[in-house]
C-alpha cells in the first residue's frame, strides 16, 4: 500500500475522532489542503521507518511545523500558522494524545 493511502486512512480514522469528541473542523480527504495531506503522508513515513511511541509521533509532528514556520496559539489558525498542540507532549490533553495513538496504531498495522 502506498504511503498516501496509508496517510489517507489515517487523516479519516482522525477525522472520525475529531467528531466524536465535538471537534468538526477536520476536512474530508478529498476537501485537504496540500500541507494537511504533506503532514499525514509525513507521519507515515517516520513511523514505517522507526520504531516509535506516540510520543516520537508528536515530537516528528512538531518538528515538521516549526520547520514550515508553526508556533503555539490557543486556536488553530492556518493562516497565522498557530497550533494549540505546539507543546511538548505530557502537556497535552489527553484527547490530543489519543490522535497520536490512533495515527501509530493505524501505520503499525502496515510495517
Amino acid at each position: 500500500m502506498k504511503n498516501e493511502q496509508i496517510a489517507r486512512i489515517c487523516h479519516e480514522v482522525n477525522r472520525a475522532y475529531c467528531s466524536s469528541i465535538g471537534d468538526a473542523s477536520q476536512p474530508n480527504w478529498e476537501d485537504a489542503l496540500e500541507w494537511q495531506k504533506d503532514s499525514a503522508v509525513n507521519g507515515v513515513e517516520f513511523h514505517l521507518n522507526n520504531d516509535t511511541t506516540p510520543e516520537q509521533s508528536h515530537e516528528n509532528w512538531m518538528r515538521e511545523k516549526i520547520a514550515s514556520g508553526w508556533v503555539y496559539g490557543p486556536v488553530k489558525d492556518p493562516e497565522k500558522k498557530e497550533h494549540p498542540c505546539m507543546i511538548p507532549y505530557d502537556q497535552l490533553p489527553k484527547e490530543q494524545r489519543t490522535k497520536d495513538y490512533l495515527f501509530k496504531a493505524i501505520v503499525d498495522c502496515f510495517k
